[in-house]
C-alpha cells in the first residue's frame, strides 16, 4: 500500500488534529480536485474577453501578451517563495489561502476599469495560482484511494487542461450571447466558485503534518529530489513544449487570427482554445495505461506535428488547417503533459511532492510566460505573422529535443533492456 504520510505521526491522527467538521477523505479528493479546475477556469477565462476589454479601453495589442506574461512570472516568484510551505505547515491552510487570494483577484476583474487593473488581476491571480498548482497537486494525490495514488497525479493534469479549455468556452460563449456584459458575467461565476472552493478547503482533511523549517522553506529556491533530476532534466523539454503550446494558443491565437486571418469574433478563439484543451483532457484521460515515457513520446509527437500544421496555415490562409492543429497539438499536449507528471510525482516522498510541483511549474511557467511577452515585443517590431512562424519553429524544434529525450528514457526502462 502507498504511504501519503509522514511516519512521524500517522493519518488516522493526522486527521483529528484539528476540531470540527471534516468531509471524507474522498469526498476532499473530488473537491480539491473541483477547486483546482475552478483555478484553471478563471485562468483560460479571459482569453476571448481581452479583445473585447481591448475595443473599450484602446490600449496597444502588445498589452494582450504581457497580461497573460505577468500572470506567469506571478506565478513563479510564488512558487519559488512559498511552493514548498504546505510541505512545513500543511496542506489545508495553504490551499485556503490560495483560494482566498484568487477569490480577492477575480473580484478586483469584476470591478478593473481600465487594463492596468487587469494586470493587478493578472498578478494576484498568477500569485494564487502559483500556490495552487504545487500544494493543489500534492494534496490530491494524498486524499486519492489508498493504492490508486497515480489517479491523483491523473487528476491534477486533468484539472489543468479542462480548466483552460471550459474558461476560454465559457467566456467565449457569454461574449457572443451577451457581450455587453460578458465580463461581469464571467467575473460574478467565477467569484462564487472561488468562494465555494475555499469553504471546501476548510472542510477537507489535513494530509501533511507540520514539521519545522516553515520560515527558511520561503527562501526562494529550486526543490529537486536528487533521486529524480536527471528524470527531471530529461523531461523538461517536454514541460516546455507542453508551455510554449500553452501560451500560444491561450495568449497568442487570438492575435494571429485577427491579422493572419481576419477572425475577429471572440467565440472562435474560445472554440479552438476548447478544442484544443478537450483534446488534450481526452488524451490524459484515456492513456491512464500507457507508461510515462511513452506517453511522453506520442505527446511530443503531437506536438511536433500540430504545430506544423499552424505553420502550414499561415501562408496558405487555410482556417481548417487551424482546427485540425489545435486537435493533434492539444492531444499531444495531454499526453505530454500527463506523461511528465506521471513520470516525475510517484519517484518522490511524500514531504517531496510540493517542492517537486513548485520546480515543474517553475519551468512550466517560465516558458508560459517569458515566451508570451516575448513574442508580443517582437510581434510589434516584425508583425504577427512572422512571429507566429518564429514562435512555431522554436517551439516545434523544442519538442523534437523532448521526443529524442523521451525515446532515450523509455528505451533505458527496467524490463526494456534488451540483451
Amino acid at each position: 500500500m502507498a504511504q501519503t504520510t509522514s511516519p512521524a505521526r500517522p493519518a488516522a491522527r493526522r486527521d483529528r488534529d484539528v476540531s470540527g467538521i471534516r468531509v471524507p477523505r474522498t469526498v476532499g479528493f473530488v473537491a480539491m480536485s473541483g477547486a483546482l479546475l475552478a483555478f484553471f477556469v478563471a485562468a483560460g477565462a479571459p482569453t476571448p474577453l481581452l479583445p473585447i476589454y481591448e475595443a473599450e479601453w484602446k490600449f496597444a495589442p502588445s498589452m494582450l501578451t504581457f497580461a497573460f506574461g505577468v500572470y506567469a512570472l506571478a506565478m513563479i516568484v510564488s512558487l519559488l517563495v512559498v511552493g514548498s510551505l504546505s510541505d512545513y505547515i500543511g496542506r489545508r491552510p495553504v490551499l485556503i489561502g490560495a483560494l482566498a487570494l484568487e477569490l480577492v483577484s477575480v473580484i478586483v476583474f469584476l470591478f478593473a476599469p481600465s487594463i492596468g487593473w487587469i494586470v493587478i488581476g493578472r498578478v494576484l491571480q498568477g500569485l494564487a495560482t502559483g500556490v495552487a498548482s504545487s500544494t493543489f497537486g500534492a494534496a490530491i494525490v494524498e486524499l486519492a484511494p489508498e493504492g490508486r495514488k497515480r489517479l491523483g497525479a491523473v487528476m491534477s493534469s486533468l484539472a489543468t487542461t479542462a480548466g483552460l479549455g471550459i474558461g476560454a468556452l465559457f467566456s467565449g460563449l457569454v461574449a457572443l450571447a451577451i457581450p455587453a456584459e460578458a465580463a461581469t458575467i464571467v467575473w460574478i461565476v467565477l467569484i462564487v466558485l472561488m468562494a465555494a472552493g475555499t469553504v471546501l478547503a476548510f472542510l477537507t482533511p489535513e494530509t501533511s503534518t507540520r514539521r519545522a523549517g516553515a520560515v527558511r522553506s520561503l527562501i526562494p529556491r529550486m526543490s529537486i529530489p536528487a533521486t529524480v533530476r536527471r528524470l527531471f532534466a530529461a523531461t523538461s523539454p517536454t514541460i516546455v513544449a507542453v508551455f510554449l503550446e500553452t501560451a500560444f494558443f491561450l495568449g497568442l491565437v487570438p492575435t494571429i487570427l485577427a491579422a493572419a486571418f481576419g477572425v475577429t469574433t471572440p467565440i472562435i478563439g474560445g472554440l479552438i482554445n476548447f478544442v484544443m484543451f478537450t483534446a488534450a483532457t481526452a488524451a490524459a484521460a484515456l492513456t491512464g495505461g500507457v507508461h510515462p515515457h511513452q506517453l511522453k513520446i506520442w505527446g511530443n509527437l503531437g506536438v511536433t506535428i500540430g504545430t506544423l500544421l499552424f505553420l502550414g496555415a499561415i501562408p496558405t490562409g487555410a482556417i481548417w488547417l487551424v482546427w485540425a492543429s489545435a486537435i493533434v497539438a492539444g492531444a499531444g499536449m495531454g499526453a505530454a503533459f500527463s506523461g511528465s507528471s506521471r513520470g516525475l510525482v510517484p519517484e518522490v516522498k511524500p514531504h517531496e511532492r510540493a517542492g517537486l510541483f513548485a520546480a515543474f511549474f517553475t519551468v512550466a511557467y517560465l516558458s508560459f510566460g517569458g515566451s508570451a511577452i516575448i513574442a508580443g515585443f517582437i510581434a510589434a517590431a516584425t508583425g504577427v505573422t512572422a512571429m507566429a512562424v518564429g514562435f512555431s519553429i522554436i517551439m516545434a524544434a523544442i519538442a523534437l529535443l523532448g521526443l529524442a529525450l523521451s525515446i532515450g528514457l523509455f528505451a533505458r526502462r527496467p524490463g526494456n533492456r534488451r540483451s
